[in-house]
Order: structure tokens, then C-alpha cells, then sequence
């Protein structure tokens, strides 16, 4: 996500794996490589919402320091929002200390919650105007408070989702794994919910229905999102 500013006015290239993309196309739109069918079936179960979102994935090495991103599609910017459509950019590989690692290697459940974490992203950005996602863009690049309050967005739409232990599997592959630079966990413990906070969240959603803490995320972001659109109206 490190990159949306970037995304947001840049042109998609996306001729390579085209192929073998169409080939696994399934209802709604979605396309992917084969190569992480499961995982991206799985993720999509849970989110009944999108369903009829076209969502393409796809491999990229123009992720310098992410594993995944979503992003609007940029010719679907100006529709209705029920017409737009998006992708996830995937990293083939990621970077370990002394080696880099095929992200196909990767367990499926931890596979799995870097999918749900990305479509949580998805599910904020279709509440959002054109000029709401605009704004997100600009504060998003220069912004780390906004950096940190969206990427906790998404991990609560995604737990809202039922998958609360694909994240924290997610996360705790990243924070234990010996290997991935130090660098990048000390990014995700500053920027993501740790794994307490997504415990403590999905035992809230399991036990009661006044998901207080959840809603506050979402309403802190919200507001956010409606000053930017004020803003930002021409």
C-alpha cells in the first residue's frame, strides 16, 4: 500500500500473465494466476460483498517494499461506484536477509490473510467518491498517521469479515520469521494491529455485538475520508 499516491496516476501494465490470468477467471470478474488459486478463492469466500467487483491479481516486481497492494483500476476511476473495478499487485518474491523467497512458497493461510488484509482495502475504497480516493491517495503518501489508521481500517473490515486468524497468521509468520529484514517487522508492528489487538478483536466480534473499538477505527476514517472530500471538490 506503501505506493497508492504512485498507483493512483500511473498506467497499468498488465499484458504479462494475461494468459494465464483469463484462464482462471471465475464469476464476478475476478481474475488470477493459478499459481495462488486456493488462497485468493478462499479470501474472496469471506467477503459475499464483492462478489460482483471485477478484482484482477497479479504478479509485479514495481513493489520495492510491499508484498501486496490494491488499487483502483485507473480507467474505472470516473464510473459509478458500482462499476469500478480494481487490483491486487503481488510481489513474486520478498526479500529475507540473505535470500529472496517465491511468495508461492509461502503457507496458504498466511497467503490467505495478505489476501483479506488487501480486500479490506477494497471495501473501504467503494465507500469513497472519486474525490474521497483522491484524497486518500495525497494523504497516504505523505501522511503516516493516515498510513497507520488505513492500514487498521482494512485489518478491521477484514476481521468484520470472519478472518481474524488468516490475519493473525499473516502476522505472526511476519514477526517471527528469523529471516525478513528487521526493518520491514518494525514496520508492520507501527503501521498494522498486532497480534493482541486482532485477538482481542475477534473474541469481541465472537462474544458480543457492540463492536465499539472496530467502529471507532472505521468512524475515525470516515470522517477523515468526508474532510478530504470537501476538500478536494473542485
Amino acid at each position: 500500500m506503501r505506493y497508492l499516491l504512485f498507483m493512483l496516476f500511473s498506467v497499468s501494465v498488465t499484458k504479462k500473465n494475461d494468459l494465464e490470468n483469463k484462464r482462471n477467471a471465475v464469476p464476478g470478474d475476478k481474475i488470477f494466476p493459478a499459481s495462488i488459486e486456493k488462497p485468493v478463492r478462499v479470501a474472496l469466500s469471506h467477503y459475499p460483498q464483492l462478489k460482483d467487483t471485477p478484482i484482477r491479481f497479479r504478479f509485479t516486481r514495481k513493489l520495492n517494499k510491499s508484498i501486496m497492494a490494491a488499487r483502483p483500476v485507473i480507467g474505472s476511476l470516473l464510473k459509478n461506484r458500482k462499476d469500478r473495478s480494481y487490483e491486487i499487485l503481488i510481489n513474486p518474491s520478498f526479500k529475507l536477509e540473505c535470500y529472496e523467497e517465491a511468495v508461492r512458497h509461502i503457507p496458504d493461510s498466511v497467503m490467505t490473510g495478505w489476501i483479506g488484509h488487501e480486500l479490506g482495502h477494497i471495501m473501504d475504497y467503494e465507500r469513497r467518491t472519486f474525490w474521497g480516493l483522491l484524497g486518500f491517495g495525497i494523504s497516504y503518501g505523505f501522511s503516516k498517521k493516515y498510513v497507520r489508521r488505513s492500514e487498521r481500517v482494512a485489518d478491521s473490515f477484514a476481521i468484520d469479515q470472519g478472518m481474524g486468524l488468516y490475519l493473525l497468521s499473516t502476522k505472526r509468520f511476519i514477526l517471527d520469521h528469523s529471516e525478513l529484514p528487521q526493518t520491514y517487522k518494525d514496520k508492520i508492528k507501527a503501521l498494522y494491529l498486532s497480534p493482541d489487538d486482532l485477538v482481542e478483536l475477534v473474541d469481541a466480534l465472537e462474544k458480543s455485538d457492540n463492536n465499539q473499538r472496530k467502529d471507532q477505527i472505521l468512524a475515525d476514517e470516515e470522517t477523515a475520508a468526508n474532510q478530504l472530500d470537501i476538500k478536494h471538490r473542485p
